[in-house]
């Protein structure tokens, strides 16, 4: 049995059902797992030797991670580059296929390239479109970059790109990261 944290930013609610996934998974398999928002860690604190394994998860919004993402990720840079680690980045482009791979993704190398930690370990997941429970705003733009990437565009449009499936597999991969 290994010990898991999933920790997560969401903003709409999807990347936390993608690591709720994860854990209900882990612990389907007869692991430990556990799971915080980065907040929650940042003020609760996080016992890193209580884990085998640490899971850190963002979406992206507006081509871009949350900047408390990266904030986490510089503060605890040596905890989790101590740690069997990894990063996944929840985003819509990866509705396409070839964005889901790491190397084709621009925000999973975004990521990369602008945080203080380097993950060894990365996953690229697809999101979700919901346009719906967006704000006004939000909803404008997306759609504007959708049109321009020639992805849904309808206003009523909820399109749940994400590979259940695969969120399993990645799961059962973390485990295997463990020493």
């Amino acid at each position: 049995m290994k010990s898991v944290l999933v920790l997560y930013y969401s903003r709409g609610g999807h990347t936390a059902r993608i690591s709720r996934a994860i854990a209900d998974h882990l612990v389907s398999q007869g692991h430990q797992c556990d799971m915080m928002h980065i907040s929650e860690a940042k003020a609760e604190g996080v016992d890193w030797a209580k884990y085998d394994v640490v899971a850190l998860g963002a979406c992206v919004l507006y081509g871009s991670y949350h900047k408390s993402v990266f904030e986490f990720a510089a503060t605890h840079q040596a905890e989790l580059s101590a740690k069997a680690s990894s990063f996944f980045s929840v985003n819509v482009v990866a509705r396409k296929p070839e964005k889901r791979v790491p190397e084709n993704n621009k925000y999973l190398q975004k990521f990369i390239e602008l945080s203080a930690w380097k993950p060894n370990d990365v996953k690229v997941i697809a999101g979700k479109v919901d346009y719906p429970s967006w704000r006004w705003y939000d909803r404008m733009m997306i759609q504007l970059i959708m049109k321009i990437t020639d992805g849904p565009t309808d206003p009523k449009a909820v399109i749940d790109y994400t590979d259940w499936d695969d969120v399993k597999v990645y799961a059962d991969h973390l485990v295997s990261l463990a020493k």
